[in-house]
């Protein structure tokens, strides 16, 4: 960011606010994060509709077809860590920009390719990595920008995984009718840059809260966050003194009695109104902001100092909501919360539950046609599937934003993995169109559901809380890899196996079955009625707020 000079800064540099601010500029990162979601995941779950053509083409069986989208979700969540480390270090945009460029680099590529084992170089490989450095970022920046609206904002932005499944699967099927398999490949591909601009618009946010101590304001931020911010200060500071050298006026006595609302840290958001104003109006509002901007500068330059200075006195928030202390290091990728028994368990229910997520959307056409159903009607499953997933997310992100769900998130969880689990089963007893269109609904509903919520649910502090979501959200995925790896080749040796393709979904809803066990042992644990509980350790320190973490006995 740094080549885009002065200007580039203030425009793609971060946004520092005293509080989550709730909307703001984290409307632009919605609708970013809008259309990663249809160009990640909804053109994977759309990849069944390539199964048959690629199994002609190349004379090879389900189960290998079936390895390119494992490996593709394999190299996409196993690389979580890596996704993670590169945000904390380069930041939420170049990263996404980067993946974005690969994704449409492996789409691309795959159109050229002339056997199966260098789609799982191009699509698995190349394709996967560009996928976990998009989603992860844009889901982990969103999730700063709201506090209050959070689950409900979350929910309607990744709907464009289900309206690309809804609009662009039979799209892509006609296409590959009339162009064939891979001239619509490159045509993905093509449409997939858009993700790039997606990753300019991730602009941080820096939480810096008025009342907390100057000395370790900054304390809880990435080193990337505070290289923006010093570069962003300057930036202001640059421009502030041009202005002040530029006036010719000053301000009238009763200019000089404003409240105390237009100074402080509010002042470094108040200087990009104030252009427009008079010039006394303007010198005044300069001069005030120039010295919150030597203020932050001198807190950021002697926050270690401080902090030795203050110890435990003061410990301000410094991440968007949330009200806990940051920790006092910026480590690259924070592996402690591989200590929590909360936190292990959130991440076997993830593994397990991964079995059940895209072995449906990649069988269910050729189910549909092993049971009856004409090939081109077999298409709209997967837009039934599309519908019914943008109710589902639409109806958890309300439901956890109602008071009487805010602490019952995880439970609320739990119920939808306990229907897709159910479903899962319907779908190996269904054997005519309105049975199958059924369970494609209810999949749908419920997937919705649970893909909206099971990564965002990290910053609940039943889990692991705001501050170390970033970290968390790596491990998570890395864990949740092995089982997108396993899954959908699992699916395919089954129906090898039985020349059936209801088989593949038994898989699937017993490793959600084993998901949805683990996820009941999550709330227990995180209160150390399952593992021992650091809180006890320091009682007078937390103050009995339930602070601290469960860890696991030995």
């Amino acid at each position: 960011m740094a080549l885009c000079g002065v200007q580039g800064t203030r425009f793609l540099g971060p946004n520092v606010y005293s509080e989550a601010p709730d909307g703001g500029w984290g409307w632009a990162v919605a609708a970013a994060f809008f259309l990663v979601e249809a160009f990640t995941y909804g053109t994977i779950k759309i990849f069944g509709i390539f199964l048959r053509d690629l199994m002609k083409e190349f004379g090879e069986t389900n189960r290998r077809v079936s390895w390119v989208v494992s490996i593709c979700v394999f190299v996409m969540t196993v690389s979580g860590p890596l996704s993670a480390v590169m945000t904390n270090r380069f930041g939420f945009q170049l990263v996404v920009m980067t993946g974005g460029l690969l994704i449409a680099t492996g789409n691309i590529a795959t159109s050229f390719t002339s056997s199966i084992n260098q789609m799982y170089i191009t699509y698995g490989v190349i394709a996967g990595l560009g996928y976990c450095l998009t989603f992860l970022p844009t889901v982990t920046i969103l999730s700063q920008y709201f506090t209050r609206r959070r689950s409900l904002v979350i929910a309607v932005a990744s709907t464009g995984e289900s309206l690309s499944m809804f609009a662009l699967a039979p799209a892509f099927s006609a296409l590959k009718d009339l162009v064939g398999w891979r001239r619509t490949m490159a045509v993905i591909g093509g449409l997939q840059t858009i993700v790039v601009l997606c990753g300019a618009l991730l602009r941080p946010i820096v939480i810096i809260r008025p009342g907390s101590a100057r000395g370790s304001q900054t304390d809880g931020l990435s080193s990337k966050q505070k290289e923006d911010l010093r570069a962003s200060e300057d930036a202001k500071g640059s421009n502030l003194d041009d202005s002040i050298m530029n006036s010719t006026s000053h301000a009238p006595t009763d200019d000089l009695t404003r409240g105390p609302g237009a100074t402080g840290l509010n002042g470094v958001q108040a200087l990009e109104g104030a252009d427009n104003g008079r010039p006394e109006e303007r010198a005044l509002l300069h001069r005030e902001g120039r010295a919150s901007v030597e203020n932050l500068t001198a807190a950021m330059t002697g926050s270690e100092t401080k902090q030795k200075e203050d110890g435990d006195a003061e410990k301000p928030a410094t991440h968007a909501g949330d009200d806990k202390p940051p920790r006092g290091d910026s480590k690259l990728l924070d592996f402690s919360v591989l200590g929590e028994c909360s936190f292990i368990l959130y991440s076997l229910f993830g593994l397990f539950a991964t079995l059940g997520f895209f072995a449906p959307p990649l069988f269910v056409i050729e189910l549909s046609v092993s049971r009856g159903v004409e090939r081109d009607t077999a298409t709209y499953m997967l837009s039934a599937m599309a519908v019914a997933e943008i109710l589902g997310r639409l109806s958890i992100g309300w439901i956890l934003t109602r008071e009487r769900f805010r602490l019952k998130k995880l439970l609320v969880l739990l119920v939808c993995v306990i229907g897709m689990t159910a479903d899962l089963f319907g779908f190996t007893l269904a054997s005519e169109f309105y049975g199958l269109a059924a369970c494609c609904c209810f999949f749908g509903f419920f997937m919705g559901s649970i893909s909206c919520s099971h990564i965002p649910m990290l910053a609940e502090d039943d889990v692991v809380g705001i501050e170390r979501m970033s970290s968390a959200a790596g491990v998570y995925v890395f864990i949740q890899s092995f089982a997108g790896l396993a899954g959908p080749p699992l699916g395919g040796k089954l129906v090898d196996a039985t020349e059936n393709y209801g088989s593949a979904f038994y898989s699937c809803a017993a490793g959600m079955a084993v998901g949805a066990l683990f996820l009941a042992l999550v709330r227990p644990a995180k209160r150390g009625v399952l593992c021992r509980s650091r809180t006890s350790k320091q009682p007078e320190d937390q103050g009995g707020t339930g602070g601290g973490h469960s860890e696991c006995s030995a």
